[in-house]
């Protein structure tokens, strides 16, 4: 696949990953309806948008094995960071709209309310992983790179337990969201497993 097309693929898909955020953005202004809880609504759906690109970057990897499509791996940073931004832009959602920038509340809820405790970690272990997103990055800190973006999987887990902690009622969304991520990680796993095994035949052969 030639840069051109690769470019030209990213584009595509940062334009859907900003989907939700215009749409979010139109029904503020008047353009649609945000519904009795207007604060709420925009928690929720960048919340569950952040989920849903985080997930999808995890993907990204069986995906690109099964397939050999190597160049998916090419949007795993675009999906990284675009999935950083939502979860930022969620927490600044909290912060201001829901708290009013209330920093005695806040604390309170950060320490005390576990489902917030857990989406604030997971925002934190985000930090770093976009920080370290560049080329620059992954060349200077080598094979420490890799091992820094496995707390992907962390911060995904804390996400999604966050999102079934605060679920009230309808908890249908929160249950597919833990069993993909449960079939990610299993992927993941039973793949370092079948390496272990193949080291293991090298070494007594």
């Amino acid at each position: 696949m030639t840069r051109r097309f690769l470019g030209f693929i990213k584009a595509l898909v940062l334009l859907a990953c900003l989907i939700p955020l215009l749409h979010l953005l139109a029904r503020a202004n008047g353009l649609g309806d945000l519904g009795a809880n207007p604060v709420q609504e925009i928690l929720h759906t960048l919340g569950k948008t952040s989920l849903n690109l985080i997930l999808i970057t995890l993907i990204i990897t069986p995906l690109r094995k099964e397939t050999g499509l190597v160049w998916l791996v090419g949007l795993r940073r675009t999906l990284g960071l675009l999935c950083f931004c939502y979860v930022v832009f969620h927490a600044l959602t909290y912060i201001a709209l829901d708290q009013g920038f209330a920093w005695n509340s806040l604390f309170v809820d950060v320490t005390q309310r576990p489902y917030i405790t857990l989406g604030f970690i997971s925002l934190l272990l985000m930090v770093p992983l976009a920080l370290t997103s560049t080329n620059s990055a992954q060349r200077r800190l080598g094979r420490r790179w890799a091992k820094l973006h496995r707390l992907i999987y962390l911060a995904a887990i804390l996400g999604v337990l966050h999102f079934l902690l605060q679920a009230k009622i309808d908890i249908s969304d929160p249950i597919f969201y833990s069993v993909v991520l449960l079939l990610l990680l299993g992927y993941r796993i039973n793949t370092w497993l079948k390496s272990r095994q193949a080291i293991k035949n090298r070494g007594d052969s």
